[in-house]
C-alpha cells in the first residue's frame, strides 16, 4: 500500500516578517503539507524562520530541507531542535544532509572536508542527536528525521535511521566548489532507489520517500519549458530531459499523471518543490488531494 501523497515547498527567499508570514499562509492555502527552509548562506536562517511560519499557520508541518551538518555542532543542534519543536507545537520535521557547497564553508570559515569526512560527521550528528534528544526527554521518534543523499554510505545511514528518505535526483559535478549539480536520469535514479530498498529491507516500517523537484511548468509546450535546462546538460537528449524525475512540465493533467507514475515507479509519495514554483504546483496539489 503506497503512502498517501504529501507536498512540501522550500521557501528560499528572505523577507520581512509580514511578507514571510503571508508567504507561509499562502502555502497553507494552496494545500502544502510541509513548509520547508533550506540551510544556505544568503537564505533564511532555518529555525527562526520555521518558528515564524508556525505562528502564521495552523496545519502544515515545518521542516529543515536540509540542514548542512557541517555547519552544526550536534550538542548545540539538539538544543535548537528541542526548542523549535516546542515552539512550533510539535510540528517540526528535521532534515539533515552533509552539505555540498565548499564556497559556503569557506565563507563561514569552516572546514569542508572530503566526502568521507562529511559523511562521517553526519553519522556522528545523527547518533548524537538521537542520544541527546532522548536524554532530554524528547524522544527521537517525536521529531521525524529526513536524510537526503545518493551515495551508498548515505543510503545506509538513511535506511538505518530516517523516517523519510530524500532523493535529490542530482549529483555534485566533480571538483565544483560552488555546488554545481548534474541531474540523474530516470534510470540512474532507479538504481539509487533500488540500492536504498535493498539496504532498508529489514526495517520494521517502510520510510516515506521524498524527491526534490527542480522545475515545475504548467504549459501546453513541454519542449519549450525544458529548453534552457537541455542546453545545460547536452549529454542528455530532449526526451531524457523530459523524463527526468526532477522535472514536472505539461498540462495539469499531464503533471498529475507524472506524479502518480513517480509514486508507482520509485515510491515517491512526498514531493518537494522550490519556492518559485509554489503557485504553479498548487494546481497539481488541488488535482491530487486525497490520493
Amino acid at each position: 500500500m503506497p503512502h498517501p501523497f504529501r507536498f512540501g515547498v522550500s521557501l528560499m527567499t528572505p523577507a520581512p516578517v509580514d511578507e514571510w508570514r503571508e508567504k507561509c499562509r499562502r502555502a497553507e492555502q494552496l494545500g502544502y503539507d510541509v513548509i520547508l527552509v533550506p540551510d544556505h548562506l544568503g537564505m533564511p536562517a532555518p529555525f527562526p524562520a520555521l518558528v515564524a511560519a508556525a505562528e502564521a499557520t495552523e496545519r502544515p508541518r515545518l521542516g529543515t530541507f536540509v540542514l548542512n551538518a557541517g555547519f552544526w555542532n550536534p550538542t548545540l543542534l539538539a538544543r535548537e531542535v528541542a526548542t523549535t519543536d516546542a515552539l512550533t507545537g510539535g510540528r517540526l520535521e528535521l532534515g539533515l544532509g552533509t552539505g555540498y557547497i565548499q564556497a559556503e564553508h569557506d565563507t563561514a570559515g569552516l572546514p569542508f572536508g572530503s566526502p568521507r569526512e562529511r559523511v562521517d560527521h553526519l553519522v556522528r550528528t545523527v547518533e548524537e542527536l538521537e542520544r541527546l534528544l532522548d536524554s532530554a526527554g524528547l524522544p527521537g521518534s517525536r521529531v521525524p528525521l529526513l536524510i537526503g543523499g545518493n551515495g551508498d554510505r548515505m543510503l545506509r545511514l538513511t535506511a538505518g535511521h530516517a523516517d523519510i528518505a530524500a532523493f535529490s535526483g542530482v549529483r555534485l559535478v566533480p571538483d565544483s566548489t560552488t555546488g554545481k549539480l548534474d541531474p540523474l536520469t530516470a534510470e540512474e535514479l532507479d538504481e539509487r532507489v533500488a540500492a536504498y530498498q535493498r539496504l532498508a529491507v529489514d526495517r520494521k516500517e517502510p520510510a516515506e520517500l521524498n524527491v526534490l523537484i527542480q522545475i515545475v511548468a504548467v504549459t501546453d509546450d513541454r519542449e519549450a519549458a525544458v529548453r534552457a535546462l537541455h542546453s545545460r546538460v547536452p549529454r542528455l537528449t530532449l526526451e531524457q530531459v523530459l523524463a527526468l524525475p526532477i522535472v514536472l512540465v505539461g498540462t495539469v493533467e499531464q503533471i498529475t499523471a507524472q506524479v502518480r507514475a513517480q509514486r508507482e515507479r520509485y515510491g515517491f509519495s512526498y514531493m518537494t518543490v522550490l519556492e518559485p514554483y509554489m503557485e504553479a504546483f498548487g494546481e497539481v496539489i488541488e488535482a491530487l488531494r486525497g490520493e
